[in-house]
């Protein structure tokens, strides 16, 4: 008895061979009418020649610095920070005095009960915040991210 090949016709027209036979694997097209023609995909976070051909996904200029921001903000947190409020003294000026005590003994660092780290830490996050509402309400303008 002859062993015969059979071969049976499948989508996008492979054919399997019976297992006498044994050949390389081809690669099997499949087509359709519903489908597109094949496209490549252009990766939209790509930016061409942008971090050495890396892929990036942030401009190169994320930040977007504008020297405006930090000196509006900067005056925005000293006006409000200058105000006598805590026992007829500024928050500023506390500051700065606790800046001259720990200074005058300059090698030996402050301790942890020290009220520096209280005013440097309330100081310091006062002016972040004030210039984090600053660049966004600067550019977000600039760049018409709110509806007027």
């Amino acid at each position: 008895m002859a062993a015969t090949v059979s071969t049976v016709i499948g989508l996008g027209s492979s054919s399997l061979s019976s297992p006498s036979r044994v050949s390389a694997p081809k690669p099997t097209s499949l087509t359709s009418g519903f489908l597109k023609s094949p496209v490549t995909v252009r990766n939209p976070l790509k930016q061409a020649h942008a971090s050495g051909g890396k892929y990036t996904c942030f401009q190169r200029d994320w930040l977007r610095r504008d020297f405006n921001v930090i000196g509006f903000g900067l005056i925005g947190w000293l006006a409000p920070s200058s105000v006598p409020a805590i026992d007829g003294k500024s928050l500023t000026g506390l500051f700065f005095e606790s800046i001259g005590a720990e200074l005058a003994h300059f090698p030996t660092p402050p301790p942890l009960t020290s009220q520096f780290w209280l005013w440097l830490i309330t100081w310091h996050l006062g002016l972040f915040i004030c210039l984090t509402f600053g660049q966004i309400g600067f550019k977000g303008r600039t760049e018409d991210y709110f509806e007027k």
